[in-house]
């Protein structure tokens, strides 16, 4: 057989992105029927510190990612880059330190850039969370985009399906690339 399992991550301290699918060595078809977002469900009140908070949102977000890698025979994550603010640099210290924690934990990955997941779906460095969007859902019918009903029709619901376009967009960037390509004859087959 020559179908191995993929997954694409798109790490972010309150919606942490995931398409879960498989990649045909031969033919090159990338299959996603899985995605899903995980939000961290976090203690309120003025009695919480806010590193109390920052450390349960961390330890949620990985045990609630480890369970997608352990099949999984390539991973490919949009590594952050950095921020504007003290509050969204304080959220990629952490989405950092999860991914450094998972490979720790012996799941290697193939980093991409924001800018390789924006062309390789959308063909632009600028795309939008939309184009993003329009592109998954029409490469990927078959995965399971959160929805909900308007005026009678099913419309994707963009707030948490970005985070899901953006992981799997990471799956195709990855695939591209020259370290996965450089790796693929030793990365055995299910």
């Amino acid at each position: 057989m020559s179908i191995i399992n993929i997954v694409g991550l798109d790490p972010s301290l309150r919606n942490w992105g995931i398409a879960k699918g498989t990649f045909n060595t031969v033919t090159g078809q990338v299959l996603i029927p899985f995605v899903d977002v995980i939000q961290p469900v976090l203690p309120t009140g003025k009695q919480v510190r806010q590193n109390s908070k920052d450390l349960e949102a961390a330890q949620q977000l990985y045990a609630g990612v480890y369970p997608y890698l352990k099949d999984a025979q390539a991973v490919f994550v949009e590594v952050p880059i950095g921020s504007q603010s003290a509050r969204a640099m304080c959220g990629y210290g952490l989405c950092v330190g999860i991914l450094g924690g998972l490979r720790a934990s012996g799941f290697p990955f193939f980093e991409v850039t924001p800018t390789e997941v924006k062309l390789i779906a959308a063909g632009s460095k600028t795309a939008t969370k939309s184009e993003m969007i329009a592109w998954a859902t029409t490469a990927h019918p078959e995965a399971c985009w959160p929805t909900y009903k308007q005026h009678g029709q099913s419309v994707v619901s963009e707030a948490k399906a970005e985070h899901m376009a953006d992981a799997a967009a990471a799956i195709y960037a990855g695939l591209a690339s020259n370290p996965f390509k450089q790796t693929l004859p030793f990365i055995r087959a299910a």
